[in-house]
C-alpha cells in the first residue's frame, strides 16, 4: 500500500500542484468526526442526569452518565469522550476541581465542559471558568439553549479533532516517504532525538523541542514531490534533476502550510539545506540567517546519514562523521559553535540519556500512537 500512496502522491506532484495535495490531505470530506458524539453527564443526582438525557433524546449523541467526579475520571480512561456536562456541586470532588483535573491531562485538555448549577451567583460563574469549563448555564435549564450550547461546542471540537488528524495525516505521508528508502531505517526517529539533545543543550524550551522533533520527522516531506528516477539514480545527477532535488524544500513548506499547528516548522523544512556560507538552497542564506533550529537539524541529519547504512558505502563511526562535520564547517558549510557543541554532547550519545527532562513526551505520545497506526496502514 505505501508504493502504491506514493505512486498517487508522486503523479499529484510531478505538475508541480504540492498546494493541491496539501489541500486534498485537509479536505473535511476526507477527515470527518466520530459519526455519534459522546456526551458524559456527571451529577451525582439521579433526577438531574435524566432532566439532561431527556434534552438530549432527539439528538443522534451517545450518553454516559457517572454520579461522581471519580467515577467519571475512571470511565474516561477508556471511554473517548466528546462534551462533559457537569454539575458545580457534587460529592467528593466538586466540579471546579474536576475541571481542573481534566483540563491538566494532555489526553483530555481538549474535551470541552458545559458546567450547570443551581447556585446562583457571579462568582460561580468565575470559578468555573477559571477552572476550565468552557461554558456555563444556570439552572432551571431551557431545553432549547442546552441542546444549542452543546451543538455549538461540538462543532468546535470536531474542527480541532479535524485538525489534529490533518496533522496526523500529514506526519504519515512524511514517513511513507522515508520507507521508500529501505536503507534509512528509523532515521527521523533518530534525526528528532538528537536534535532535541543538541537544542537542549543550547538552552532551548519546549516549543523549540516540539519543532525540532516535528522537524525530525517531516523536514523532507516535500520528496514526495521527487520522482524516483532521480531520487534513487544510480550516479550523479544533471543539472536539471538536481533543480527538481533542490525543490523538495520548497514542496515541503508548501505542503505543510495550512497546518497553522506546523508553522514553527516551517523554518526547518526550508532551510535546513542552506549553508553557513549561503552557497545552500533554496534561498542561499548565510550564517546567522539561517534559522536556528535548521542548522541544528542539519548537523544532526548529517551526523546520522554518515553513521547509517547505506547501498553504496559503510556507515561511519561517530569520530569519522564529526570530523566530516568540523570539516565542513571549515570549509564554510556549517555553523562551526553548533559543530563544536554537538561533538561534545555526541560522546557515548544516548537519545534516552540526553533528552532533557523538560522534554515533555506525554505532549507527543498522541501524535507518536497516529503514526503508528497510520503506519501499520501504510506498509500493508
Amino acid at each position: 500500500m505505501a508504493a502504491d500512496t506514493m505512486a498517487q502522491s508522486g503523479s499529484l506532484l510531478e505538475g508541480g500542484a504540492a498546494g493541491r495535495l496539501s489541500s486534498t490531505l485537509l479536505a473535511p470530506e476526507l477527515i470527518s468526526p466520530r459519526a455519534t458524539p459522546t456526551v458524559l453527564i456527571v451529577d451525582g443526582v439521579d433526577s438531574s442526569r435524566r432532566v439532561l438525557r431527556a434534552m438530549l433524546k432527539a439528538a443522534s449523541y451517545r450518553i454516559l452518565e457517572a454520579s461522581t467526579a471519580g467515577e467519571a475520571l475512571g470511565m474516561m480512561e477508556s471511554e473517548e469522550v466528546d462534551l462533559l456536562i457537569v454539575d458545580l456541586v457534587m460529592p467528593g470532588m466538586g466540579g471546579p476541581e474536576f475541571c481542573s483535573r481534566i483540563k491538566a491531562n494532555r489526553r483530555t485538555h481538549l474535551v470541552p465542559i458545559l458546567m450547570l448549577t443551581s447556585v446562583r451567583g457571579i462568582e460561580n460563574e468565575i470559578a468555573s471558568i477559571a477552572s476550565g469549563a468552557d461554558e456555563f448555564l444556570t439552572k432551571p435549564l431551557h431545553p432549547e439553549v442546552v441542546r444549542t450550547r452543546i451543538r455549538a461546542m461540538l462543532r468546535t471540537k470536531a474542527a480541532i479533532d479535524s485538525l489534529e488528524q490533518a496533522e496526523t495525516i500529514l506526519f504519515a505521508l512524511a514517513q511513507a516517504v522515508e520507507k521508500r528508502d529501505k536503507t534509512t531505517g528509523d532515521h527521523c526517529q533518530r534525526l528528532a532525538e538528537y536534535s532535541v539533545a543538541l537544542g537542549a543543550a543550547l538552552g532551548l524550551g519546549q516549543a523549540e523541542f516540539v519543532a525540532l522533533y516535528r522537524g525530525g520527522y517531516l523536514h523532507d516531506i516535500g520528496k514526495v514531490a521527487v520522482p524516483d528516477a532521480i531520487l534513487y539514480k544510480n550516479g550523479a545527477l544533471t543539472e536539471e534533476e538536481w533543480a527538481v532535488m533542490r525543490m523538495h524544500t520548497v514542496r515541503g513548506e508548501e505542503i505543510c502550510r495550512p497546518m497553522k499547528s506546523l508553522a514553527p516548522v516551517l523554518p526547518i523544512i526550508r532551510s535546513h539545506h542552506e549553508r553557513w556560507d549561503g552557497s545552500g538552497y533554496p534561498d542561499a542564506l548565510a550564517g546567522e540567517q539561517i534559522p536556528l533550529l535548521a542548522r541544528i537539524l542539519q548537523i544532526a541529519d548529517i551526523q546520522d546519514a554518515l553513521t547509517s547504512v547505506r547501498p553504496y558505502r559503510q556507515p561511519m563511526s561517530g569520530e569519522e562523521a564529526m570530523s566530516v562535520l568540523e570539516a565542513e564547517a571549515r570549509r564554510g558549510w556549517r555553523d562551526p559553535e553548533l559543530v563544536a557543541l554537538f561533538r561534545e554532547i555526541c560522546v557515548n550519545f544516548s537519545p534516552q540519556r540526553l533528552l532533557p527532562e523538560s522534554f515533555d513526551r506525554e505532549h507527543l505520545s498522541p501524535m507518536q500512537q497516529s503514526l503508528k497506526s497510520m503506519h501499520s496502514q501504510l506498509v500493508k
